[in-house]
Formats: structure tokens, sequence, C-alpha cells
């Protein structure tokens, strides 16, 4: 089959143009959506440098010529370093990081026969949408979610045994929706800031765990302990010093974690909406197909098997209620692009 990145055949036999993220047929990105992903990409982008600026100007200011001076040019260095160091460091280790937690999943373990089939399905789809195939890794997991990973060490495709035991329309359409991710850079990108988006995030729910943590043991609690022979009442540390610590810790991650929340919430989730809207315009198997793949990712048990690190690069987000609330992201996203995708306003 020929490459078909700019059109593809619809459920009725028709030919019609897949458009590729926030692109409407014509192929000309909308105005809002266009300007919504920008800004959620320079959000997610000024994320390491932030990171990569808390170590590096102070460090500049202190061993430049102006000594301690920090609007000296050792501080103006340490702000020209943090782009570069910051970005370049995170492009680097985000596919490192991704392949080792990749090779830590429980393999599926398939025969040759099915694992040629899964294969040579990623590739014919992979032809279809207009990007080379990647290379395809079938764990062994109860939720039914694929994840898609690019960078320097080539692209990467996750897939769930759940999800290859749906039927074919929704397995397809859910694969084809990794692929147009890769095919619009949004994989590549979301990989190269894994790191740091990670690392903001672990402080961030460090800083919440702080801030709510009890500081009174309920008469359970105390039972328990007397039966193990522990009660330790004295030397406590009292609950106002756990929550200031954690407003503090909050303080002081506010510059890095807005633009991540912002940049998760336009770019990120955007992206997904995207191309729920570029596979849906295929035809209304591929937008059917789409709706129950999404519907029974979200609502089936098993989130818990499919990694955090590999949330971002997900069909459906499977991060926990405190998670996605420290992260800044809609509980109602899959809610959301099920009622666009059963709507006309996908086509």
């Amino acid at each position: 089959m020929a490459p078909t990145g700019d059109a593809g055949n619809g459920s009725d036999g028709t030919e019609r143009p897949i458009a590729s993220g926030g692109q409407s047929a014509s192929g000309s990105p909308a105005a809002g959506t266009r300007a919504r992903r920008a800004v959620g990409a320079l959000a997610l982008l000024a994320v390491p440098v932030v990171l990569a600026a808390v170590p590096l100007v102070p460090a500049a200011a202190l061993l430049g010529p102006a000594g301690l001076d920090v609007a000296g040019p050792g501080a103006v260095g340490g702000f020209l370093a943090a782009p570069v160091v910051g970005l370049g460091g995170s492009a680097l280790l985000g596919p490192i990081v991704v392949d080792r937690r990749i090779a830590r999943l429980p393999e599926a373990e398939l025969d040759d026969r099915p694992a040629d089939f899964v294969a040579d399905r990623v590739a014919t789809l992979a032809d279809e949408v207009g990007v080379e195939a990647p290379e395809v890794t079938v764990v062994r997991a109860d939720a039914a979610n694929v994840a898609v990973a690019d960078g320097h060490r080539g692209s990467r495709l996750v897939v769930s045994t759940r999800l290859l035991s749906l039927p074919k329309a929704d397995r397809d359409a859910a694969l084809r929706h990794a692929l147009v991710r890769l095919r619009t850079r949004e994989a590549l990108l979301a990989t190269a800031l894994l790191p740091a988006l990670g690392a903001v995030e672990t402080v961030a729910l460090l800083a919440t765990l702080l801030v709510g943590r009890r500081g009174e043991r309920t008469a359970a609690d105390r039972r328990v302990n007397r039966i193990h022979g522990y009660e330790p009442e004295r030397d406590r540390i009292p609950a106002w010093a756990y929550a200031a610590a954690g407003v503090a810790l909050w303080l002081l991650l506010l510059p890095a974690w807005l633009p991540a929340a912002v940049g998760d919430r336009l770019y990120v989730a955007g992206a997904r909406r995207d191309a729920d809207g570029a596979v849906a315009r295929i035809g209304t198997a591929e937008r059917d197909g789409l709706g129950n793949a999404v519907a029974f990712a979200s609502d089936a048990a098993g989130a818990a098997d499919w990694p955090p690190l590999l949330d971002r690069l997900s069909l459906v987000s499977m991060a926990d209620a405190e998670t996605g609330r420290v992260r800044g992201t809609s509980r109602q996203e899959a809610r959301t692009r099920l009622a666009r995708l059963r709507s006309k306003r996908a086509l």
C-alpha cells in the first residue's frame, strides 16, 4: 500500500484527507489551536531551562569575573548557559530514561507468529500514516494502553497485551493514534522533556505530601502501635513543621511547576485531542474504534500496571487523582475527548 500521509480511505471506500493534529481538512491549522500548542510547547521548553538555571546562575555569579555580583558578567553567563545545558541534557537523557524503563517492563513473550503479526500491522499503519515504522515492544499489562517515544535512539512503540486483545478496529485506531503523534513530532518533544517534567512532578508530589501530612494519630493508630510496643509521642515532629517545609518547597518549585502545568494542559493533552481529530477524519470506523479504545482504556482496571513515566506518551493518561492535580491536568480529559469523538465536531 502506498503511503497515505495526506489521504486515506474511509469506511465507505471514499478517499478522505488525513489532517495532522489541529489541522482542518484543507491542511491549514486553526489559528487558535496553533497558538495554544505554541504556548504549550514554549512552556514545556522553559522547564529544563529553569531547572538548569537554579545551580548554574549562582555558580556562575560566584565563579565569574565579577565575583558575587549577581548582575555581573558571571551571572549573565549562567543565564546563557541554562538553555543549552537544560534543553541539551534533557533531550539527551530522555530517550535513555524511557528505554531503561521499558526494559524493566514484563515482556509479553509472544510466539514468533503473533509477534510478527503485531510488527507487520504496525508497519502497515505506519505506511498509511506516512512515518517510518517504529520498534515495537509488547508488554504484559492489564492497562489497555499504547505509548510512543521518539529521540536520538529511534522511535519506540509500547503496546500492552490487553490493548491487542481489543477488536481489530479499536486496536488499529489506537495504534494509528500513536503513529499520528509520532508524525506530528509531539512524541519527540514529550520524550526529550520527560526527565525535567518527571523531576518537577516528583518534587511537587513530595511538597503536597508534606503539606497534607497528618499531625495526630487516630485511636486505631495508637492501638496498633501499642500492640507492637511502639508509641513515639514525645519526640515527634509537629505537623506545622511538615506543612511549612511543604509550602517552602512549593514556593521554590513554582517557577518550574507553572510552565510544566501549562504545557501539560495545552500541549500534551492538546496533542492527544489533535491526534483524535486526525484519526476521526479518516472514516466512521476509525472514529468509532478510537472512541471505543479511549473509553475502554480509561474505564478498565489495570491503570496501576502502566508506568507513570510513559503517561505523557500514551493514548490515555493513567495518572491517579493526586498526580493529575499536581500536574494541573484535567480529570475530565478522557470524557472530553470522547464527547468530541462522538460529536460532529470530530468530522
